[in-house]
């Protein structure tokens, strides 16, 4: 082999969460996700048919029967999904959810305001575009079951077997993040349709 065939290589490590690294270029980062595209004015639905709605006055994400009409018109309804490219496609495609209510942007992410214990929340402001290491905003899109490839749920990126579910509290069905049991469990809380919004067509 000659000289100009030679191919400068250069050393690689694997980081935390198996990120790449290139040892001897510090101008290099980790292996990170960049966003793709966009589905804009997407509906949520659960299992009981009923829409996902966002009130930022009460801070609260809940699922609420709305009529058609409502649906067309009404304000906290129709989310913009962000989905990633991402070199790990078996965990599932990484999304995140903002919603523009009037004149503000939210975006979904997760708390813990307990230990152990972490909450869905909506922080005003836009999709961050670095996204961390550390990305409290990520969750993983997957098909409900093999069986039902139109439903999806959602695993919190930070936390394995923690998904996207709703509760009943009092007369509300609240968002949640729920602790799966076994990979095996199918929990219709975690079912949900995401329908574009036909006055958006």
């Amino acid at each position: 082999m000659s000289g100009e065939d030679i191919i400068p290589v250069c050393a690689v490590q694997l980081g935390e969460n198996f990120c790449l690294y290139f040892a001897d270029d510090d101008e290099l980062e980790c292996d990170a996700l960049s966003e793709e595209k966009i589905f804009q004015h997407r509906v949520f639905r659960n299992v009981n048919r009923q829409l996902l709605v966002f009130r930022p006055d009460l801070q609260l994400a809940a699922f609420e029967n709305v009529t058609d009409q409502e649906m067309k018109c009404g304000s906290g309804m129709h989310f913009n999904i962000h989905c990633y490219k991402t070199t790990t496609p078996s965990t599932g495609m990484p999304v995140a959810f903002s919603i523009q209510i009037q004149d503000k942007n939210y975006y979904m992410c997760c708390e813990e305001k307990e230990i152990g214990k972490p909450i869905v929340h909506f922080k005003e402001g836009k999709v961050p575009t670095d996204i961390p290491q550390e990305s409290n905003f990520i969750f993983f899109k997957k098909t409900f079951t093999s069986c039902s490839n139109q439903a999806f749920k959602f695993e919190y990126a930070l936390k394995q077997g923690m998904f996207l579910a709703f509760e009943n509290e009092g007369c509300l069905r609240k968002l949640i993040l729920k602790k799966m049991s076994s990979e095996d469990e199918v929990d219709e809380t975690m079912k949900f349709n995401l329908n574009q919004n036909e006055s958006y067509n």
